[in-house]
């Protein structure tokens, strides 16, 4: 970990954990000081070392602050997160089996993606929910109802994956056992939330003058007004939708898995164990250096002491399951997954499709995806080498599991 201070530049300290300087993008490196010149900045800044240019913050960026609360801080996904469960069956089954549609592996994707909407696809019927049957949302229409998501919306896109990097996973790990991982969130909940409140704080901040510049794209709402209130009730009530939303795909996931095994593998004693649900794109009222702040969280998960995280790499690639250690220099946080080095257009443009189904046929990576175009986007050499993020982060996590990609789904 660096620190970055240049006290006639900056109002609070940058702190990096990467090697130097030279590895942030020059965007980055921007969105970064203009984090660190916010009035209500706490502290300092935290840059994870997964951290790449984002819209307004960067990506893997971590903001306390305990004056405001910034939408463009947390991001349009609200409650972006994973979920992952391991089992006691060996990941070996999924290649070595055989059924009408290929390898077991492959069965099993192609039910899941029958089962699952991915990309803009929602379910055709409304969900069975007991959360959003409980859940008085009506008490969040104060203001903006046309433009805010209503509970018809939630109920069909509960249960639906989604686009971009989002995926499900059946992975192996290091002793050969068989886990599930899922990586989703609000869906277009948390967009519609999103993109009113930043609206509404850009309206705000021109109307009160604020001092900071429109160009950091970092409007920003003032905690005891009625719109900051606002934006958390609408906030919370995201990050709820999107941890039931991975509750919900992974059982339906566990569903056809276990189905699968029973059917062609025999086994029906199946045990879970590890479960780890966890957001990545937040922000959440904790205490620290001695104040009670608001910790902004985008693409970085939480790693208090003993706490359980995920940490994937790129598709097709390695991911760890974590234990935080209470690091407070980076407010008990780490990085979210490898980090992109270069933005999905890129890499489309860089790499032929072919080469990445190829890469996947040499790693015997079931690949599920119905457009296979975009494949490139997700492709591992868009993205930083998990190694190196996990091995500049030990003091802020503590590998517990290793798992590889057994098959994927993509959006």
């Amino acid at each position: 970990m660096f620190i970055l201070f240049h006290e006639k530049e900056q109002l609070v300290p940058i702190k990096v954990w990467l090697p130097s300087v030279d590895d942030l993008d020059e965007m980055c490196l921007r969105q970064a000081l203009n984090l660190s010149n916010l009035p209500f900045a706490f502290k300092h800044i935290a840059l994870m070392p997964d951290t790449h240019s984002g819209y307004g913050m960067p990506i893997g960026g971590v903001l306390a602050s305990s004056k405001a609360i910034i939408p463009n801080a947390v991001g349009v996904d609200i409650g972006c997160g994973m979920s992952f469960v391991q089992t006691n069956v060996p990941a070996s089954l999924l290649r070595d089996i055989s059924t009408p549609q290929g390898s077991l592996a492959q069965g099993l994707v192609g039910q899941i993606m029958r089962d699952v909407p991915q990309g803009f696809e929602h379910h055709q019927k409304r969900q069975q929910s007991e959360f959003l049957d409980r859940f008085p949302v009506q008490k969040l229409y104060h203001y903006g109802r046309d433009k805010l998501p209503t509970l018809d919306e939630a109920y069909v896109q509960l249960g639906t994956l989604g686009g971009g990097n989002h995926f499900i996973e059946l992975q192996e790990d290091e002793q050969g056992y068989l886990g599930i991982m899922v990586h989703t969130g609000s869906r277009n909940v948390g967009f519609k939330v999103a993109n009113y409140f930043n609206r509404l704080a850009k309206e705000l901040n021109l109307k009160t003058g604020s001092e900071i510049p429109p160009e950091y794209d970092l409007a920003y709402l003032p905690l005891g007004t009625k719109e900051a209130a606002g934006y958390i009730e609408w906030m919370n009530f995201a990050l709820e939708f999107a941890r039931h939303n991975r509750e919900q795909i992974m059982g339906r996931v566990q569903a056809i898995v276990f189905e699968g095994l029973k059917r062609y593998a025999g086994i029906k004693d199946i045990q879970i164990s590890k479960e780890v649900n966890a957001h990545h794109n937040y922000a959440a009222k904790e205490h620290h250096f001695g104040k009670d702040v608001w910790v902004h969280r985008k693409g970085a998960i939480r790693a208090r002491q003993g706490e359980l995280g995920i940490i994937p790499g790129a598709m097709g690639s390695y991911s760890f399951i974590v234990e935080g250690l209470g690091n407070r220099e980076s407010f008990h946080s780490a990085s979210h997954g490898a980090g992109r080095v270069m933005g999905r257009k890129e890499a489309v443009r860089q790499f032929d499709v072919q080469e990445v189904l190829a890469d996947f046929k040499a790693k015997r990576v079931v690949l599920g995806k119905r457009r296979k175009a975009d494949t490139a986007e997700e492709y591992y050499k868009a993205y930083k080498n998990i190694e190196d993020v996990m091995a500049h982060q030990i003091d802020l996590v503590r590998p517990i599991l290793k798992v590889k990609t057994v098959a994927v789904v993509k959006g």
